[in-house]
């Protein structure tokens, strides 16, 4: 039988537990703890606590709407003399007077979510409520990560740096995750419980929440709302009437709390990094360590061979359907695969922007970075997509106006480089492609593309040798202005040559698609001698690129060579992206707790047309209350300055990015941020 108690109150040590659990930052007015490690709940009874021989103290916990023992969404136990932590169990720690502490402690592989705790069976009293995460710190947790450092980063770390442009200009946009702000980590479990499997059979999902892949899984599906009531929706339409345009978007709470307050509608819109932020957000929330990462020349192969191929008719128009993206923006998750053969735990890569169904909804992941790297595609999920992204090969076709169609080239290099990632405890780009792939043309890299059956490798042959095309940019690309490239092209070849030269320049999205022509030149007879060079300038103008650009500042220049005898092509491309100007912060007042700081705050507008609706954006974690300040402006004429004094109250002592965005009709997604050491 179970003894009864008669209870006053039930005091949850708030601050001690959350503090010992490492989810303070949550605050300490409610118990959020992590699993497989043991928490403590003192009861004040009316009288004091007397053993009673053949009866015992009996703990309940339960998650879910439809608890059951079967699926381990509930579970009963005898408060006993220790704890045991392959199971949930509790004991007595200490009794004085009329005060009973009791601990309990959760196995590590308990389902995550909101539970409630209960004492006794016949008469069960409901002790108190809580949240139940993944624990990082735990060794026989899935997600158990050794590194502190990492821990810090992967899972307590609420800003980040995101990689964009186009290397070697790496463009940073600094974000805020703010898994800890008031309220979102409700939200994050809301996003579990909307999903379509919690909705067709609510207790084998909660129960299936135990496992950090399923809940990878389920939360790149809820993301996008492509299939569900999901946070986010896509468009690369270029049109953003009757939502926010993604390069707005500086931080994941306020995405997060806009779907809570419109009842699941979907925010609009977001583009690759902004769906990759979100759900970094929501992992680390849920206590799973998680990193944004970018793939620069990011393959979209809508086929499944492996291979990239474009088509182009005479006029340069793509009429094919795979893409190489200028960059792709995904999220690595950290936990263990007891589901696959030894040797694929660790970083598994997962993708919520919705781009082709996977299990028959637009979700991709969670796969190990090791299958892809060895070229494992029969490992789950959605391994040989991934492995695409980072390691297709390309072919350039060109079909005639009588029919035919003209190989221009192979390329197995172009899929995949510099894939970037935020160093630990820096604002830093990390390289990690070595984790993703073998260095190109190794022996390695060789042996996975046969264990891949990547029977349709390309080999680079059947190219004029001695001729080679480069092109070269300017040393200042800053937006607003004219400027230069050059088709450099070399003959090393023993006989004179005689080219027709067309040089074009395009406005690009970050997804490869490219979109109105900014400028074109062409040499109709282009004769180069042997071992000579010559150069042919394009001049790209702001009159032509401006009206079209897009936020992120691409253009995509190709230089295509036909030899007049031989008929054969040559081509060459690169993307650039324009410099923006620099957001200048400067902090002025002494940088301690509840003391009000202001920031000043200039961006000189480099067009030679006026910016209208001028406004910066200011945010920061435990700087600015949570809110996004908005200062708006109005207009900039050319070669002046926007200006801006925010006044801020820091709420807590520590290490904080206050970020600035800028936004205006002619010039947008410019970000800053300055890093305050804030005292107490």
């Amino acid at each position: 039988m179970d003894q009864a108690l008669d209870i006053d109150r039930c005091d949850l040590e708030f601050k001690a537990n959350n503090t010992e659990h490492h989810t303070e930052q949550n605050g300490v007015d409610r118990l959020i703890i992590r699993r497989g490690r043991p928490f403590t709940v003192s009861l004040h009874l009316h009288q004091s606590f007397q053993p009673q021989p053949d009866m015992a103290l009996t703990l309940t916990v339960r998650t879910g709407p439809l608890p059951s023992r079967e699926s381990g969404t509930m579970a009963t136990v005898n408060v006993g003399d220790a704890i045991d932590k392959s199971r949930w169990s509790g004991t007595v720690s200490a009794q004085t007077g009329q005060t009973l502490s009791l601990t309990v402690c959760s196995p590590a592989d308990a389902p995550i979510g909101k539970y409630t705790l209960l004492m006794g069976q016949t008469k069960a009293v409901s002790l108190c409520e809580f949240v139940l995460l993944f624990n990082p710190w735990c060794r026989r947790d899935a997600v158990f990560m050794e590194n502190e450092d990492e821990r810090n980063e992967y899972v307590l770390s609420q800003d980040g740096v995101i990689f964009r442009g186009t290397p070697p200009r790496f463009k940073e946009l600094p974000w805020t995750f703010g898994q800890f702000e008031p309220g979102v980590l409700d939200i994050c479990l809301r996003i579990l419980d909307e999903n379509p499997k919690f909705i067709h059979d609510a207790d084998q999902d909660c129960s299936a929440r135990r496992n950090p892949v399923y809940v990878t899984r389920v939360l790149s599906a809820m993301i996008n709302s492509s299939d569900d009531r999901g946070v986010l929706m896509g468009n690369w339409s270029g049109d953003y009437t009757g939502g926010v345009k993604p390069t707005f978007w500086t931080g994941s709470g306020d995405i997060l709390r806009q779907w809570n307050e419109n009842e699941c509608n979907p925010v609009r819109f977001g583009q690759c990094w902004v769906f990759a932020a979100v759900v970094c957000a929501v992992s680390r929330a849920l206590g799973i360590p998680c990193r944004v990462v970018t793939n620069y020349g990011s393959a979209h192969d809508t086929d499944s061979n492996l291979v990239i191929e474009y088509m182009f008719d005479e006029n340069d128009e793509d009429i094919g359907d795979d893409s190489i993206w200028n960059f792709h923006v995904w999220i690595d998750s950290w936990m263990a695969r007891p589901d696959l053969n030894e040797g694929f735990n660790g970083w598994q890569a997962s993708d919520p922007t919705p781009q082709e169904r996977s299990g028959g909804i637009y979700c991709c992941g969670p796969v190990p970075v090791s299958a892809i790297k060895d070229g494992e595609l029969t490992v789950k999920y959605d391994a040989p997509f991934v492995y695409a992204e980072v390691n297709a090969d390309v072919v350039t076709m060109v079909r005639l106006k009588d029919g035919r169609t003209v190989k221009l080239d192979g390329n197995t290099t172009e899929v995949g480089h510099h894939i970037s990632t935020k160093a630990v405890g820096k604002d830093e780009r990390h390289d990690i492609t070595n984790l993703y792939k073998y260095p190109e043309g190794s022996e390695e890299e060789r042996m996975v593309f046969e264990k891949a059956k990547h029977h349709n490798k390309l080999l680079k042959s059947g190219e004029e040798p001695g001729v080679h095309i480069k092109i070269k940019i300017a040393k200042s690309t800053m937006i607003g202005t004219d400027f230069d490239v050059i088709a450099v092209v070399r003959n090393n070849s023993p006989t004179p040559k005689t080219f027709l030269l067309m040089f074009y320049a395009r406005v690009l999205h970050y997804n490869g698609r490219t979109g109105d022509s900014c400028g074109f030149t062409d040499v109709s007879a282009l004769k180069i001698e042997p071992s000579q060079e010559t150069s042919t300038p394009l001049k790209l103008e702001y009159s032509l690129y401006g009206p079209t650009i897009t936020d992120e500042r691409l253009i995509k220049l190709k230089v295509l060579l036909i030899e007049s005898e031989s008929r054969q092509f040559h081509k060459e491309t690169k993307t650039i992206v324009l410099d923006s100007p620099k957001i200048f912060i400067n902090i002025v007042g002494v940088p301690k707790v509840n003391q009000k700081l202001t920031a000043d705050i200039t961006l000189l507008n480099p067009l030679p047309v006026p910016m209208h609706e001028c406004v910066f954006s200011i945010q920061g974690i435990h700087l600015t209350g949570g809110q996004n300040i908005v200062h708006k402006i109005g207009t900039v004429m050319p070669e002046k300055y926007a200006t801006a004094k925010v006044e801020f109250v820091p709420s807590s002592p520590g290490r904080n990015k206050l970020v600035v965005a800028f936004n205006s009709d002619k010039l947008s997604n410019i970000s800053g941020y300055e890093t305050i050491v804030i005292k107490d």
